[in-house]
């Protein structure tokens, strides 16, 4: 899939957003892409990830498992391990910590690459691989839907990207006159509210 086709499928789904939003880093951005609104629609799930599946097979053979970190990257880490013919798993917050749990199981013989939905500062990714790494796994390489970073976050692996659509992100105390003239709200999964 090309950037444009990809953008095209968030802006169909409603899921590229225009104002002044507050990212999870902390840092402030005038566009946000609400990937849930995507992922509500399995067809154009299925399109994203098996296109990222593919750049996957093509960059990093051999990988064995996918795991994914909790809670935004299960559906595209499920969805993307579908189309690669291999078991899906995530690690889930245990006290601010990612841990594999449920019984999941990595032997040190398997090659694993972690799944994200989008990158931003590649913070998620780290902290899953790192969790991974202590626990003896092999993690060959990281993927992601959307590398909003275009290449500049550090994910700690070699990170394939379906695609990169640079998007500006500020500090809460430099943003540019047309963004601070804006109200800040905080998508994401605590919902959008409006901050001061």
């Amino acid at each position: 899939m090309t950037k444009d086709e990809v953008l095209d499928t968030f802006r169909k789904c409603g899921a590229l957003l225009e104002g002044h939003f507050i990212l999870s880093s902390g840092l402030r951005s005038p566009l946000f892409l609400q990937k849930a609104k995507v992922f509500q629609y399995a067809a154009e799930t299925e399109k994203l990830c098996k296109a990222l599946a593919e750049k996957i097979k093509a960059e990093v053979p051999g990988v064995t498992k996918v795991v994914s970190p909790a809670i935004g990257g299960i559906i595209p880490g499920y969805e993307t391990a579908r189309q690669l013919g291999l078991p899906a798993l995530y690690t889930e917050r245990v006290e601010g910590q990612f841990e594999l749990r449920r019984g999941f199981e990595i032997s040190p013989d398997d090659k694993v690459i972690v799944v994200e939905d989008i990158v931003s500062t590649g913070l998620s990714i780290r902290e899953c691989v790192a969790a991974l790494r202590g626990i003896g796994a092999n993690v060959v390489a990281a993927a992601c839907l959307i590398d909003r970073s275009a290449g500049e976050a550090d994910v700690g692996v070699p990170l394939v990207s379906l695609i990169e659509f640079k998007v500006p992100a500020y500090p809460a105390d430099q943003l540019p006159p047309e963004l601070a003239a804006i109200p800040a709200i905080k998508p994401g999964s605590r919902g959008i509210q409006g901050v001061k």
